[in-house]
């Protein structure tokens, strides 16, 4: 089976440099807030362009806490796309605050700033865009609607790991960018993680006491703050990873443009969501449109052919039973859930051989013929 990811791959890559950095934690035995967390919150804030970033437990802590630290609660809204992991919008309502919504742009999946403003209330406390799929959203109507009502902006970076927009990475045009270490992430730990970059070094000294139970130092709690550290053995991984990540997105890319060149010449009716020319994507997925009548049987037939294949997202964050009290039925957004029924995501991860590659695309070719 050729799966939607594959972390022992990497894994095998890098087992000589990952197992003496693991084992030197264990040997000195200091597991929270140590040396490795702060040498890799200055390594990871050095590749994001920013001054500063905060490691955290998870992708969503770090959204929780960035809306935190901007005193966002309830009675707040924080306007996000209706088509990204519904933990985006957890992270908001973890404050007690609202997610509201604008629609998508379909033929990228990401938020479309066109439709943003309309969306602003008095309540809307924050702007959070999501670069979804490893690409940037189209961040300069973004920043200059959010500019123009005085609005912050929280990049939801988690899938967006080294991406560009306009010579600038993901996490570093907002007022704060956060991300997840997931596993499967491009930068991956080996257990949850997550971060906060940002310019602004009160707000990285909030979030230093908001991780840490609102601590200014030991025992003496200054805020109300949670428990959500990114611990020494996570850090140790990731800071081994981090100095590859920029040419494991190259090698994303490429799958990427080879598996669309071979679609494309085959001419078959799938659609790969547009990369836009204002950056380099991360290309965390790969992701098809189809016709949706069509869609489960060629899941199904690709599963078939040993495969994996699978849909981010099958429901729209509006239509998620959990937030069935905004009263947000069908037909709200309706690029948004048009997409939801269209989507397909084929592996992707840097070591797909072009043997993989060629299996997968043969299997979608064979289906249509």
């Amino acid at each position: 089976m050729i799966y939607i990811n594959d972390t022992r791959a990497q894994y095998e890559s890098l087992k000589d440099d990952l197992l003496p950095a693991v084992n030197a934690v264990m040997e000195k035995s200091y597991f929270i807030l140590g040396q490795n967390v702060a040498a890799f919150e200055e390594e990871f804030a050095d590749h994001c362009g920013t001054p500063y970033a905060v490691g955290v437990g998870n992708g969503t802590d770090a959204i929780h806490l960035a809306c935190k630290a901007l005193d966002i609660g309830p009675g707040d809204e924080v306007l996000t796309t209706p088509h990204t992991a519904t933990f985006s919008a957890l992270a908001i309502s973890m404050t007690g605050a609202t997610p509201t919504f604008a629609d998508i742009d379909p033929d990228t999946g990401n938020i479309d700033a066109a439709k943003m403003e309309e969306k602003i209330t008095r309540r809307t406390k924050a702007i959070m865009p999501v670069h979804l799929y490893g690409q940037m959203a189209d961040m300069d109507p973004i920043m200059e609607i959010a500019d123009k009502h005085g609005i912050p902006v929280i990049e939801d970076a988690a899938q967006a790991h080294g991406a560009t927009y306009k010579g600038k990475r993901a996490g570093s045009i907002g007022l704060m960018g956060c991300f997840s270490f997931y596993p499967t992430k491009n930068l991956g730990a080996y257990g949850d993680g997550g971060a906060v970059a940002t310019h602004d070094k009160e707000l990285a000294h909030t979030l230093k006491q908001l991780r840490n139970g609102g601590q200014q130092e030991r025992y003496n709690h200054v805020r109300v703050g949670v428990c959500s550290r990114l611990d020494e053995l996570q850090a140790a991984i990731l800071r081994v990873k981090l100095p590859h990540l920029d040419s494991w997105d190259r090698a994303r890319r490429e799958n990427a443009a080879r598996y669309t060149r071979v679609l494309e010449g085959a001419g078959v009716p799938v659609q790969p969501m547009a990369l836009r020319d204002y950056g380099d994507s991360a290309m965390h997925l790969y992701v098809i449109k189809v016709n949706a009548k069509e869609r489960d049987r060629l899941i199904a037939h690709l599963k078939s052919r040993e495969v994996d294949a699978m849909i981010h997202y099958p429901i729209p964050v509006h239509l998620q039973k959990a937030y069935s009290f905004l009263g947000l039925g069908k037909g709200s957004y309706p690029e948004a859930e048009r997409l939801a029924t269209e989507i397909i995501t084929l592996p992707m991860y840097p070591e797909l051989s072009n043997e993989q590659a060629r299996q997968v695309t043969d299997a979608i070719c064979e289906f249509y013929a």
